[in-house]
């Protein structure tokens, strides 16, 4: 087996993967530069085993570069696409939401308002650096109500798939 960077020649077999899995919702669109890890498993044609390779050779993140291989090395061997695709790994990037607002300073209404003009400028400068979609975790004390209020602003609330947060530790 093989763990590889992604080559948009994998697109099709990862296609058919996706159509396969059977879950509702679209295959992204693996151009998008907010994806920044994109990992492919391969069975190599003389290999069988996953231990074979699982330190699959592949290019270590460095700046630059504009080959489609984004913060990759120059000097790291890249395997070649070949073998069956028994699966893939992306990362892509999002924003968590985190609201400061000083219950203390101004009325109700006029905390609202200055909520209103903050939410206004920030998804301004979050679209205008090409993010998609921005999270926000509400704390148990306020979430009935002040998640009535985001909502009138246009957020949803997705109770459709379970969140799972995975917290990453320095590798040796």
């Amino acid at each position: 087996m093989q763990i590889r960077e992604y080559h948009e020649n994998d697109l099709a077999a990862l296609r058919a993967i996706h159509a396969a899995q059977g879950f509702d919702y679209t295959l992204p669109d693996l151009r998008n530069p907010l994806f920044v890890t994109k990992l492919v498993l391969a069975q190599d044609a003389d290999s069988s085993s996953v231990g074979a390779q699982h330190a699959a050779t592949f290019r270590q993140p460095t700046p630059g570069g504009d080959d489609g291989m984004e913060g990759r090395s120059a000097d790291t061997e890249i395997a070649e696409p070949r073998g069956k695709i028994l699966g893939a790994a992306f990362l892509r990037l999002t924003a968590e939401a985190y609201l400061l607002l000083d219950p203390r300073a101004g009325t109700p209404r006029e905390r609202w308002q200055w909520l209103l003009a903050l939410h206004a400028a920030t998804e301004r400068d979050a679209w205008h650096r090409g993010l998609e979609d921005v999270h926000a975790w509400l704390p148990p004390p306020i979430a009935k109500k002040f998640g009535k209020r985001v909502q009138r602003l246009g957020w949803l609330r997705d109770d459709s798939w379970t969140p799972y947060c995975r917290k990453l530790a320095a590798q040796l």
